[in-house]
């Protein structure tokens, strides 16, 4: 029988391919590729020109054993009814299923069933009564299955010659993976790298000691050095040191790799030099080994660190890159480097025809593979951002290089959403509380729609007062499991950029339905506590309810109101009670050692029309912003410890670890420098030492050291209960915590949601839900996608500072010095919230005598001493002289240096220094 039509299912005798015409095959034909080919090529094939392929099943499970991102986009095309993509079921077809010969390789099985099906397919098309032939065309980048091919009548081509006959689509070539056959090497060029051990030998090395495995990370202030943490709980050797470009052997960030211990006597320390790549030259290899000679400075013993090198690559985990490309100098090449946006991915080498029209554009390359004598991985050209430096552009390659999911949300997650317009039912009123009566309010910053939470406090008959937070009731129209739901977890968060929102859920929830704007029923989860006038609880519950909030107000209104004596409305009345209650609670969970850490952080004004920064504010804090706080806090504490009583097993907890005690040397050392001593021993002795360290002819200090308190920190993270055994909260001083506050813009709110809801009865729960391995796997990806949401925030303020400076030319601010380095200081500008490093050696200049006492923490510059906290004045302007990297450049002008009228320069990227790596070493 014909197999249907339709995607999804291959196409029957009335499909009719209308490609693009190829000079190879002029007459319609439909392309059948084999699995390397879509698994290299899956760029080409993604193309909107690329119409009218086969995937046979036997290519769609290799693909999906070989590689889950190229089977989920391949997927996702088969999807997409405009590019007429057809599966196949042959595996299951009488006249196209295969077994396997004695002595005949899984492989070379798969290859012939491919080459079953494309024969099949064309004596099936034959039956189309039609003038023109239609025929299926095969497409495989192996020499031998293609010579078989064509030696059973099959027509065959590779996927270069095939993509060059489209004549009409020249672009296309650019998007070719370049793929020699595995081990040929690129023409010529000296052998640079040693073999990597096959993957069967690698295990085999692993298991018996022999080699480690780990993640390769490399540095992005050093290209010829990384680091390797090893995978496991040996507490020795934990992270391995490789240096010099033969020991990294064609490492790239983030894969996993296997290696091999050097003896002691080769171990090195971790080199203190910066060395950006900046060689064109691809044969300068001879520059390498002068540079490799820098880094083995002589260094005391203690430095040395254990030391190893890359003897093999067990995954791979390359992803699409953002950067630009570096034109080669050769008139009419062919051959480009691609410098990437992140330093610590190496340059790729691509062909491409349209070098002139993408300089000084962003693009996004991949990576196709490193032959031994190549000194750069070889790529290709996936897509055209725009232009470098301009606002859209830049947004973009933020989000793609924070794998940020930001794509518009697809039809079948919104097929999910209630359909408008919306009103709440008879079934909805089902073990829900109608609420509607309360005097219920927001406070939230001003231009908020997303409206997570709501308050009320009211007396009560016996004196006491009742308090209520109310949450919007997001898992009430999330359901475990749909599309939306998939969707929701995937992102994990919202994500704030300064001028754009990239939600977690669609805006009909967010912004609307889900959002508890005043004057609507809305849908809520509330926590209600009994408590006395001392805020002490007396009863809490937990239900599900329908609330219409009567105000929604900014924390500036909300303070007006609290602090006029004229108003007295009930709702004024209630934002009182609950500023007084959040007072008491407050101090009391600072008595009982909470910490309070200053962040300075900035908002910018926009320009109504161009939507370019204007004015910088630092954020100033009312007290209806530490009002919210409290309660949110408290419903967070209530319900973590409900689920927990629960469901020991699988609660969603947070939990902030205590900095190990070495973390804290810094700061113990800078305050010792001005007289101040700093208790680390406890959270509360730390907040109390901190309350202590005044200084009455310099009162920033206090910041400053709350500042650098806040550097010594460990992230929070989440976890499951059932997998881990320490609970405590370091920051909040609270034995356990968890996120229920916020499920419109957290997807752990959510999973807290379904748990609560569970546990008083008003909603059912589902297998993963109560499967802890499940959750501590979500966990994982939460705590990642919260990470790169904080590092993509700040990376976005980094830019719109650039673009505030970019029209300002030279700024001079006062500056205050956060930490010495030993040919630097990095310096914070509290009126922009803005942190940089003044370097004291350049290119091409004459370097000053520095010193650097790493106790007092102080650098002498000639005759000049910078201590840490002096103030000083630096003149700051945009560098935009490296168009990919622009930077803040600081140079100090008080105090004079003798002898320096040179410019210190700067390269902090502005405000975007804490990086992943860096928080947990510092």
């Amino acid at each position: 029988p014909a197999p249907g039509t339709g995607n999804g299912s291959a196409p029957g005798l009335e499909a009719r391919p209308d490609g693009p015409a190829s000079s190879l095959c002029p007459g319609p034909h439909f392309l059948l590729p084999d699995t390397n080919l879509l698994l290299h090529q899956i760029d080409i094939l993604e193309d909107p020109v690329i119409k009218n392929v086969i995937v046979l099943q036997t290519v769609l499970q290799e693909v999906r054993n070989r590689s889950a991102p190229v089977y989920k986009r391949i997927r996702d095309v088969i999807q997409n009814p405009e590019k007429h993509f057809y599966s196949f079921t042959n595996e299951h077809h009488r006249e196209t299923y295969i077994e396997q010969k004695r002595g005949e390789t899984s492989n070379d099985r798969n290859d012939r069933a491919i080459r079953v099906a494309v024969k099949w397919y064309n004596e099936h098309l034959k039956k189309v009564e039609d003038e023109e032939k239609i025929q299926v065309v095969f497409l495989t980048n192996d020499r031998t299955n293609k010579e078989k091919a064509l030696e059973e009548g099959i027509t065959a081509y590779t996927c270069e010659e095939y993509i060059k006959s489209l004549t009409a689509n020249p672009e296309l070539v650019d998007r070719l993976a370049c793929v020699s056959d595995e081990g040929k090497e690129i023409e010529g060029g000296k052998i640079i790298f040693p073999e990597h051990i096959p993957l069967s030998k690698l295990q085999q090395g692993i298991k018996s000691g022999i080699y480690l495995q780990g993640t390769y990370r490399a540095s992005r202030e050093n290209y010829l050095e990384a680091t390797v943490w090893v995978h496991g709980d040996a507490e020795e050797n934990k992270e391995i040191i490789v240096q010099g470009l033969k020991h990294l052997n064609r490492a790239i960030h983030e894969d996993i790799v296997a290696v091999e211990l050097l003896s002691k006597d080769q171990w090195v320390a971790p080199s203190s030099v910066v060395l950006q790549d900046d060689g064109q030259n691809e044969e300068d290899i001879e520059n390498e080994e002068e540079k490799e000679n820098i880094l083995k400075t002589s260094v005391n013993k203690d430095m040395l660190r254990p030391t190893g090198r890359v003897v093999g690559i067990i995954k791979r985990n390359w992803r699409p890159y953002c950067g630009m490309l570096s034109k080669s100098q050769i008139k009419e090449a062919r051959r480009h480097l691609f410098t990437p946006a992140d330093r610590r991915i190496p340059r790729i080498r691509i062909e491409t025809r349209q070098a002139d029209t993408l300089e000084g554009q962003r693009i996004i390359v991949a990576i196709d593979g490193w032959p031994r004598n190549s000194r750069y991985p070889n790529g290709h050209f996936v897509k055209n951002l725009g232009s470098a430096g301009d606002k859209e552009t830049e947004t973009e390659v933020l989000l793609l290089e924070h794998d940020v999911p930001h794509q518009a949300f697809s039809q079948a997650v919104l097929s999910f959403l209630p359909k408008m317009p919306w009103s709440i039912t008879e079934e909805d009123m089902k073990h829900r509380e109608d609420l509607r009566h309360l005097n219920v309010c927001s406070v939230d910053p001003p231009g908020c729609t997303d409206i997570d939470d709501a308050l009320h406090c009211r007396e009560i008959g016996n004196g006491n007062l009742e308090v209520g937070v109310h949450i919007a009731d997001v898992s009430h129209f999330i359901r475990p499991g749909n599309a939306l739901d998939e969707e929701s977890v995937k992102r994990g968060t919202t994500v704030y950029l300064c001028e754009k929102r990239i939600d977690m859920v669609p805006e009909l929830l967010s912004s609307n339905l889900c959002s508890l704007r005043s004057n609507v029923d809305r849908l809520a989860f509330s926590c209600i506590w009994e408590m006395n006038h001392k805020a002490e609880i007396l009863k809490t519950r937990f239900t599900k309810s329908i609330i219409n909030s009567k105000a929604s107000l900014t924390y500036a209104e909300a303070q007006m109101r609290i602090d006029s004596a004229a108003m007295n409305d009930d709702i004024t009345t209630s934002l009182r009670g609950l500023n007084k209650l959040a007072k008491i609670l407050k101090k009391r969970r600072i008595d009982n050692g909470a910490l309070t850490l200053a962040s300075p952080e900035v908002r910018f004004h926009m320009d109504s029309e161009t939507h370019d920064p204007i004015d910088l504010q630092t954020k100033e804090l009312k007290e209806t912003n530490s009002m919210v706080e409290e309660f949110m806090l408290l419903a967070n504490i209530s319900v973590a410890q409900k689920i927990y009583d629960e469901f020991p097993e699988f609660a969603l907890l947070r939990k902030h670890p205590a900095p190990p005690p070495s973390n804290y040397d810094i700061l113990v050392k800078a305050a010792k420098s001005k007289n101040l001593e700093i208790k680390t021993d406890s959270a509360k002795a730390l907040a109390e030492s901190l309350d202590k360290a005044e200084s009455p002819t310099f009162p920033y200090l206090n910041t400053l050291l709350r500042i650098l308190a806040t550097r010594c920190m460990m992230q929070a993270v989440y976890f499951c209960s059932g997998m881990d055994n320490d609970f405590h909260h370091y920051g909040l001083a609270s034995p356990i915590y968890t996120h229920f506050t916020s499920p419109i813009r957290r997807y752990a709110d959510i999973i807290v949601h379904r748990l609560l809801a569970v546990a008083i009865g008003a909603d059912s729960t589902y297998p993963e839900l109560t499967d802890k391995h499940k959750l501590a796997e979500m966990c994982k990806n939460l705590n990642y996608r919260h990470k790169m949401a904080q590092y993509a925030q700040r990376a976005s303020v980094a830019f719109h500072t650039q673009l505030f400076f970019k029209t300002k030319g030279v700024v001079n601010e006062d500056a205050y010095i956060l930490f010495v380095r030993k040919n630097a200081i990095v310096v914070l500008i509290p009126r922009y919230g803005l942190e940089g490093t003044v370097f004291f050696e350049e290119k091409d200049k004459p370097t000053p005598k520095l010193e650097y006492n790493s106790e007092v923490p102080s650098l002498t510059v000639e005759d000049t001493t910078l201590c840490v906290f002096d103030k000083v004045k630096v003149n700051i302007m945009l560098d935009d002289s490296n168009i990919q990297h622009q930077k803040m450049r600081m140079v100090l002008v008080e105090p004079k240096i003798l002898g320096n009228d040179m410019p210190a320069s700067l390269s902090a990227e502005a405000s975007s220094k804490d990086e992943p790596e860096k928080k947990k070493k510092k």
